[in-house]
């Protein structure tokens, strides 16, 4: 039919202009989180790119469920206001007949949902764990910010540079301060820069500086000067990475009786059934008043999808904790779900057939 195809095109413009809305404000969000970790020496600025993508990959099953959502109702609202459901039902069509076309729009996305949230989102989490490790287990050097002041992995020393490297690859104005066997040592310098001997230890070099070096508390220090003052650089040493379960595969999941990897497993089957409930649940709540405010609907969906997502999460978690089984977590608030389905369809149908026996 000319309407059925004219509205599944209408879905997918619509679906196209929520979906780059919500990833730019997914972008933007992640942006300014690894950008202010960045700022702030906790993460490398060379990996924050790759953060980001990883970070949009792992987030992306939750935009396209809401997009799907957000663009099958703005439709079939928009219908409701413009009169055409008027026609459609004039025409003796059902509410009903509206399932089909959605299914055929809705089924393509929940199945890269599905991919998305099943093999490529996990993999998306192990590779910014892999990244952030790979920050945090940069040496004392590659953590230094002109400007800050910085703590060493250790925690022994304090960094501080007021100007970066330039293209000679020296510091200028360069702060140390060190704590061994319980007596503090600060350094100050005018330059320094970094050296790497034949053996391959690395070296924070510094020129024309002076070192104080005394215990705290005490009047007993002693001032030194120098001209050339070599501190060695400790690489940490490479751990294995953590194994969360998001980062972990199905077949991994599945292979250990866990609750966490169990509630991990409901989290990950429940968000492409969700996706799909959610798009025929539009077809039900997108009916408008012309008479009532305009937007009773939108509030009414988005009430019941914070309340439907915030149940999986809730049952997610009772899952992990061990309170509840897994099938019991997994499928309940679904069925809830699918009962509600019904019963918004049963009283738009009973409306429906109380106006066309008015109407005649």
């Amino acid at each position: 039919m000319i309407f059925l195809r004219a509205a599944r095109r209408e879905f997918a413009h619509t679906a196209a202009a929520v979906f780059v809305a919500l990833f730019a404000i997914l972008i933007s969000t992640v942006l300014i989180r690894l950008l202010s970790q960045a700022a702030g020496g906790r993460l490398a600025s060379d990996v924050v790119l790759a953060m980001i993508g990883f970070g949009s990959i792992a987030q992306l099953p939750i935009v396209l469920s809401l997009t799907l959502f957000i663009a099958i109702l703005s439709t079939l609202s928009r219908s409701y206001r413009d009169s055409e459901m008027v026609v459609w039902f004039a025409s003796g069509l059902p509410l009903t007949a509206w399932v089909r076309p959605v299914l055929l729009f809705a089924l393509p996305l929940v199945v890269v949902i599905a991919g998305t949230t099943l093999v490529i989102a996990p993999w998306a989490q192990l590779k910014t764990v892999e990244f952030r490790e790979r920050s945090n287990n940069r040496d004392d050097a590659a953590r230094v910010a002109p400007g800050v002041f910085r703590e060493s992995a250790g925690g022994q020393r304090v960094f501080f540079v007021e100007t970066g490297a330039g293209e000679d690859g020296r510091v200028k104005n360069v702060f140390v301060s060190t704590m061994q066997h319980g007596r503090l040592g600060v350094m100050v310098s005018s330059e320094g820069y970094l050296e790497t001997d034949e053996q391959g230890a690395r070296f924070v070099v510094l020129e024309n500086g002076r070192r104080y070096e005394g215990v705290p508390g005490t009047p007993d220090y002693r001032v030194m000067e120098f001209e050339r003052y070599a501190v060695r650089i400790r690489s940490p040493e490479t751990g294995e990475l953590p194994q969360k379960p998001r980062m972990l595969s199905v077949a991994q999941l599945l292979s250990a009786p866990l609750p966490a990897y169990r509630g991990e497993l409901a989290a990950r089957i429940g968000t492409p059934v969700a996706a799909l409930l959610l798009s025929l649940l539009a077809i039900p709540m997108s009916f408008v008043n012309p008479r009532a405010g305009r937007s009773n609907n939108l509030i009414a969906a988005i009430l019941v999808y914070l309340i439907y997502t915030n149940t999986l999460s809730i049952c997610q978690a009772w899952i992990t904790q061990g309170k509840i089984g897994f099938a019991t977590g997994l499928w309940v608030p679904h069925a809830l779900m699918v009962l509600l389905l019904l019963l918004l369809f049963g009283r738009r149908l009973s409306v429906l057939r109380l106006w066309r026996s008015r109407a005649t």
